[in-house]
């Protein structure tokens, strides 16, 4: 099944056009997380800084005729180092940027979210697939997917404020949100129904700012306008969304991947909430995926940057 190669051509340009971003890159040991920080260099996207093992990092380089001496390069004894390396190397203001390489979500997270030196804000950080299918016209933001299990109304707040300054960032200015549920309306056996409803009148006050929300809203007639005239849902969000704020992390890790497997989706993925973007994919993925991810993270870092000297 082939991917579109040209899926995240905007985002690229634009990243392009803003320069490179310095970028903590862990643990980069694996074919695609090491091709996918260089091939973001070539495009002049990112300054990676590359941390691990040295002679690991210059073993996968060998294979693929990649000149080390162009990056720098910080030698750690094994992956836990890199990934806590890397999270001070954004402490300090080396980099503005993290990246993920070839190790276990866990273990880098983990040195994220140190309360004594990680990257946390005053808000909960959380995952967002983007993804480009060819049977919807524009961006989907799937979120979350990868960080939160069984997030609760305060979490799902954090996560849908997340995703709403992540298109902000990406230049959609009112975005709609559908909250997924597995149904339409709000039902006392369904938590992520009560949710939902919650979330819009949380909007409605304004402690959720920059979108128009609805939901609960089945998947069907969240995607589908037609589906949502079926079954006579009058609704701002119901067949144009640009996020899709699912239930939990099953549901949206499913929904991402079938997407992928299924339907030929191109994705990138990031982490929002920490004080500075993160790149965060899985390490299955291409070196395609972490290019887009990292344009993504380069255009977010930047007007981060950018708001702090205002």
């Amino acid at each position: 099944m082939t991917r579109d190669e040209h899926a995240f051509a905007d985002i690229l340009e634009e990243a392009e056009q803003f320069g490179p971003l310095p970028m903590a890159v862990a643990h980069p040991c694996s074919q695609e997380s090491l091709m996918g920080a260089v091939e973001a260099a070539q495009h002049g996207i990112i300054t990676p800084i590359l941390v691990g093992p040295q002679a690991k990092i210059a073993k996968v380089a060998a294979e693929f005729d990649v000149d080390l001496s162009r990056f720098r390069v910080i030698d750690v004894p094994h992956s836990h180092a890199a990934a806590e390396t890397a999270v001070a190397l954004v402490k300090n203001g080396e980099a503005h940027a993290l990246m993920k390489g070839s190790l276990h979500t866990d273990e880098f997270m983990t040195e994220v979210l140190k309360k004594d030196g990680g990257l946390r804000t005053g808000r909960r950080l959380s995952h967002v697939f983007i993804m480009r299918v060819d049977s919807y016209p524009r961006y989907l933001f799937i979120t979350d997917a990868a960080i939160n299990i069984q997030p609760d109304l305060m979490a799902k707040v954090d996560i849908t404020q997340n995703a709403i300054d992540l298109t902000h960032a990406l230049g959609i200015a009112r975005p709609k949100v559908a909250l997924l549920s597995a149904v339409e309306t709000v039902t006392p056996t369904i938590q992520s129904t009560l949710d939902a409803a919650a979330l819009c009148k949380m909007a409605d006050r304004g402690q959720i700012t920059g979108a128009i929300l609805d939901g609960p809203l089945a998947f069907d007639n969240a995607i589908s306008a037609e589906a949502a005239h079926t079954k006579h849902i009058v609704s701002a969000v119901a067949g144009d969304p640009d996020i899709l704020v699912v239930p939990d992390l099953e549901s949206g890790n499913m929904l991402a991947k079938q997407l992928s497997y299924l339907a030929a989706a191109a994705s990138a993925g990031i982490v929002m909430g920490a004080r500075v973007p993160i790149v965060l994919t899985s390490r299955a993925e291409d070196a395609q995926g972490r290019l887009a991810s990292a344009a993504v993270a380069n255009v977010v870092g930047h007007k981060l940057l950018n708001a702090g000297d205002d």
